[in-house]
């Protein structure tokens, strides 16, 4: 499967008569090939997962009476409880419970403690909820001595924080899947949204302070947008406004590599559990799992809350990229550790926090049957599930999904091939083999984090 992944071929094809880019995660101008127009506009929550089950009840349960819930490799829905009454309404409603001593409230408060802590850049904890800790984790770059005062603090919590070292470092992953750039450094955009007046670009917040221009070149001719509305540290999110103030069509899909998208119908918040994929040009389209949830990573440059933590590789190269499962829009990433060599753990910032802070909605493919929107994007074989679809994707698709993405033959409308406009006449200069990414990201190697 290793192998397959490495053949979503990260370049810019061209193609006579039609003209577009693909930006990181977004589709960016307005000219793609086979694509239908009209895509309708989502709202935050506009689409729940089918795992939605254990996170209604946990709301209806209360933070004192179960401590989350996750997906099992069944696909049920399994919440934590803290007592047998709590217990029996999980299982009538049709999910199942597990005992567990430690409160939802008791967890949040515990990493309430470690956030009063004196500052540690290179730690990072998230709520575990399959074992019920708080996990807190110190990579290579924290002293022993910063190490010792913080299980110090760990202990006096609980035996329920785990203290764990981790190789490699905590960094955010600036520069990114077929970049933007600016004198801030280098990025890919995650999401297309409005706010029903001007189109925008949601990205990682680290990628840029407000007021940072973006190209689609090195040399700075084809300007993209502006930042604005950034948030980070605390969050990770920021807009690139479009200079021509419009997505255009296409941008209701995002980019998965050798030429080829997915649409996104809705959003949601992510499940611990869930299968999900994440798209970058350094390292391609990976698929990986939600581990936790309500992660918090010190990056050198700040703290950063609310993060969604998996266990899906990713690198410098990667950053401000789409996460998606089954369509739905979770997250852009953020930052971790590691590398998709050795394997590593990535953070991304929630898309539907985003969305609510920025005041903007997701620009979104309109559901098969709803007039003129977009379908999502037919699979290899008569039902067969992809990532586009509506249907979910269980873990025994993900080896075979990988594959049918690869395969040169499954172009079809929603699967795209990047037109060739001036801008693309430019990227394929630089991103056109494997020598060239190797050379492109060698020459901007001073921005790697």
């Amino acid at each position: 499967m290793r192998h397959a992944r490495r053949r979503v071929v990260r370049r810019v094809t061209r193609l006579a008569a039609v003209g577009g880019l693909l930006i990181g995660g977004a589709m960016v101008t307005n000219a793609v090939a086979s694509e239908p127009p009209d895509p309708s506009i989502g709202v935050p929550y506009s689409a729940r997962p089918a795992t939605s089950m254990g996170t209604d009840l946990v709301s209806r349960l209360g933070t004192s009476r179960t401590a989350g819930s996750w997906v099992d490799s069944a696909g049920r829905p399994v919440v934590a409880v803290t007592d047998e009454k709590a217990a029996d309404e999980v299982e009538r409603a049709g999910a199942r419970a597990k005992m567990v001593r430690h409160s939802m409230s008791d967890l949040k408060s515990a990493t309430t403690t470690l956030r009063s802590a004196p500052r540690v850049p290179g730690t990072a904890w998230a709520l575990d909820y399959k074992s019920n800790e708080v996990v807190v984790r110190g990579d290579s770059t924290v002293s022993a001595s910063d190490w010792s005062r913080l299980t110090d603090v760990a202990e006096g919590i609980g035996g329920f924080v785990r203290m764990e070292r981790t190789e490699g470092t905590f960094t955010t992953r600036v520069n990114g899947a077929q970049p933007i750039l600016s004198t801030a450094g280098r990025c890919s955009a995650g999401f297309n949204v409005t706010d029903g007046t001007t189109d925008y670009i949601l990205t990682a917040g680290h990628c840029g302070p407000d007021g940072s221009v973006w190209f689609a070149d090195d040399r700075g001719r084809e300007q993209v947008g502006s930042s604005l509305k950034g948030s980070f540290p605390g969050d990770d999110y920021s807009l690139v406004k479009y200079d021509s103030g419009r997505a255009g069509q296409g941008a209701d899909v995002v980019a998965v590599g050798g030429g080829k998208g997915v649409r996104i119908t809705g959003v949601a918040d992510a499940e611990v559990g869930q299968k999900i994929f994440r798209s970058g040009s350094t390292s391609g389209l990976r698929e990986g799992e939600v581990t936790a949830l309500n992660a918090t990573v010190n990056y050198p440059e700040g703290t950063v809350t609310g993060l969604i933590e998996t266990n899906v590789c990713a690198e410098p190269g990667d950053s401000g990229g789409p996460m998606f499962a089954d369509g739905i829009a979770l997250g852009v990433t953020s930052g971790g550790s590691g590398n998709c060599t050795a394997g590593g753990t990535t953070f991304f910032q929630p898309v539907t926090k985003a969305l609510t802070e920025l005041g903007v909605k997701l620009i979104v493919a309109k559901q098969a049957g709803a007039g003129t929107g977009a379908s999502p994007a037919p699979s290899a074989s008569q039902g067969a599930a992809s990532p586009g679809s509506s249907a979910p994707v269980t873990s025994e698709d993900v080896s075979g999904l990988l594959t049918r993405l690869t395969d040169p033959r499954n172009v079809g409308p929603g699967l795209l091939v990047i037109a060739g406009s001036l801008v693309a006449l430019v990227a394929t200069r630089w991103i056109r083999a494997e020598q060239d990414r190797k050379a492109y990201r060698q020459y901007y190697s001073a921005t790697w984090g």
